[in-house]
């Protein structure tokens, strides 16, 4: 997902609270860094924001404004909350037990991009985060400017909405009210996912970082579900991951055909021809599976509304691709957590090769990678 947040509490008690939360901001936001004077403004801008509108999760509940469902699924967070720490050995700190109303669908606009004949997203480097595969930006129209911006070169991207970010346990995260919208089990993953990134984080590895926390989250999700005895829901949950598994599947064996096709460098009309017919094929393939499990992807269609590209499979890439070898590493580690955990960080110490090598599909041929 994302990352930083400011000031460890509800809300900044004074102006020099929040001047330093602005600083903090400039320093610190992994979303930013300060590479530009005006995405720092926005990141800065766009954090205080959010730090503004927290409120202990306990006073929400109490205040008897709140509407019943909100207050509901706020109950639900501080049990998910409390069950993340002492049944999965997730972070235990001040994280998502306050609450944000942001007043809008979701908190950031993730901007991806790609070549138009490779299948590796373009990265940006920051001094703390590291090197990205996205940059997020707080405003949706400062979001479809940079995307207008990297079309102009010449690159396949998309927007796409985030609910949560994290900013690696170095300051309070809340619960935002973007992510209700999820439900209960979508929140909890969510905040799993989350406090997966505060546990083990790597600079210029969003792959890796993703898939830890995708693993952690999809674990985490099915062991809460299993404490609440939701038997039905756990087969539901599991019917949907094997679904979700075989759309994951399709993209990354497309993305697998686009990458040889970049590397014949045939000429540009022709690789341009060829590549719009895989990519016609991997929407029939989903329409069809759609159709056949009478599902629907929300996420899928509206790629497929915005016309699918090259950005699109870097992303799906980014957060799945890696994550089988960290589910086999979970399992060699007899489902246990902290156990897994220590053996994902024996493994981040590994040059970047080797822990790929390890843990993620191989890599396609003739793609390098940007930086």
């Amino acid at each position: 997902m994302l990352t930083e947040e400011s000031a460890a509490g509800a809300r900044p008690a004074s102006a020099a609270a929040a001047r330093a939360a602005l600083l903090g901001a400039c320093a610190a936001v992994l979303l930013a860094g300060c590479a530009t004077s005006s995405y720092v403004l926005q990141a800065a801008g766009g954090q205080f924001a959010v730090m503004h509108e927290r409120v202990a999760i306990a006073e929400v509940v109490a205040d008897p404004k709140t509407p019943q469902e909100v207050r509901r699924q706020l109950e639900q967070v501080q049990a998910a909350r409390d069950f993340a720490s002492r049944e999965l050995g997730l972070p235990d700190n001040a994280s998502y037990r306050s609450y944000a109303d942001i007043g809008r669908p979701f908190v950031v606009w993730n901007v991806v991009a790609a070549p138009e004949f490779s299948v590796t997203p373009e990265h940006w480097c920051f001094p703390v985060a590291g090197c990205v595969s996205y940059r997020g930006y707080f405003h949706e129209q400062a979001a479809h400017a940079f995307a207008y911006q990297m079309r102009t070169r010449g690159l396949d991207v998309f927007v796409g909405g985030v609910p949560a970010y994290s900013t690696l346990g170095k300051f309070a995260d809340p619960v935002l009210s973007s992510m209700l919208r999820y439900g209960d089990d979508g929140l909890a993953a969510t905040m799993f996912h989350e406090l997966a990134h505060q546990l083990l984080y790597l600079k210029d590895d969003s792959a890796f970082n993703e898939a830890f926390a995708t693993a952690v989250e999809d674990a985490g999700l099915e062991r809460w579900i299993t404490y609440q005895g939701g038997g039905m829901r756990i087969r539901e949950y599991r019917d949907d991951q094997e679904r979700e598994a075989v759309a994951v599947r399709m993209f990354a064996a497309t993305r697998t055909q686009l990458a040889a096709l970049y590397a014949t460098h045939l000429p540009a009309a022709e690789m341009r021809a060829r590549k719009h017919e895989l990519l016609a094929r991997l929407v029939a393939e989903i329409r069809a599976l759609e159709y056949r499990e009478k599902v629907t992807y929300p996420l899928y269609d509206q790629w497929i509304a915005q016309g699918l590209n090259n950005a699109q499979l870097a992303s799906v890439a980014t957060y799945y691709e890696c994550v089988p070898g960290f589910q086999r590493l979970l399992a060699e580690e007899g489902n246990d957590l902290p156990r897994f955990y220590t053996a994902a960080r024996e493994l981040s110490k590994l040059p970047r090769a080797q822990r790929h090598a390890r843990l993620c599909a191989e890599p396609e041929p003739g793609e390098q990678g940007t930086r």
